[in-house]
């Protein structure tokens, strides 16, 4: 028996990283999943591999997080196919960076539709829709809690979805919904966002000779997160998604029936300084 059985969960932006591992953290515990992502062949990757190893629990679905009328697509394809929905994990985001004051408006509205738009579509159309016992979490980020050059509006958005979080567990709890709401803070993942678009941020990150070296390209638009954790993380080391995963895993389920409204940093006490 897992601790999830019986559950339905939906994960956003389950093509890679944080979203897969979750996906598959979840129906480890019993759940069935529904995975959503813009990138579909990706995403229904991750379909094939959970299905492979648990036989057909899991649904997949293309998703773009931003579009209101989708929140309740995905809702509704997954209640069709599992059942009434009572996790939802709002992991879709984009890391992106670049000076403030070379910094497009554009740029920003983008970054905050995907990464905190996208919190409140999905966490609002879960307190519609789902009964008491429910648990919504919010993947936040430690740029959530503090400031870093060159990610302004990476920390903003980040930001943003730890008070929301907190907001809407009041709100819950004040509306006697019975659904928990918590962010989770991960530090360095090795997760393929680092091979996207985050490069930019050192452009303005100029503090030391090892901060330059911790974030040297290994392509044209990709930083090392495995050298970026040795200089930044007490541990030494990068998070694996997987870790982050269990986390989730643990806030969907009844051993977290009394945590609502909380921040749990997962970040190899990067943070602790």
């Amino acid at each position: 028996m897992g601790r999830l059985d019986g559950r339905v969960a939906i994960v956003t932006g389950a093509a890679s990283g944080i979203g897969r591992a979750t996906a598959m953290a979840l129906a480890d515990e019993g759940a069935r999943v529904h995975v959503t992502d813009i990138d579909v062949p990706a995403v229904e990757q991750t379909a094939r591999m959970v299905d492979d190893a648990h036989d057909g629990d899991v649904s997949y679905a293309s998703q773009d997080v931003t579009d209101e009328a989708q929140w309740d697509d995905a809702f509704s394809e997954a209640e069709s196919v599992h059942g009434p929905v009572s996790i939802l994990v709002n992991n879709a985001g984009v890391g992106a960076g670049g000076p403030i004051v070379e910094y497009t408006l554009e740029e920003w509205r983008n970054l905050m539709a995907i990464n905190l738009d996208s919190v409140f579509l999905g966490t609002r159309e879960a307190m519609r829709r789902m009964k008491p016992g429910s648990a919504i979490v919010n993947v936040s980020s430690v740029a959530g809690l503090r400031g870093a050059p060159g990610a302004s509006a990476y920390c903003a958005s980040k930001g943003g979805v730890r008070l929301f979080s907190k907001a809407a567990a009041l709100e819950c709890a004040s509306m006697g919904l019975g659904i928990r709401v918590n962010s989770v803070h991960p530090g360095i993942i090795d997760t393929p966002i680092w091979t996207k678009s985050i490069a930019d941020m050192a452009k303005v990150t100029q503090e030391s000779e090892a901060m330059q070296a911790m974030m040297s390209q290994t392509g044209a638009n990709a930083l090392d997160p495995e050298a970026i954790a040795q200089v930044t993380t007490p541990l030494g080391r990068a998070g694996r998604p997987e870790e982050v995963g269990d986390l989730i895993a643990f806030l969907a389920s009844d051993q977290a029936s009394y945590i609502s409204g909380q921040e749990y940093i997962i970040d190899g006490a990067m943070t602790a300084r």
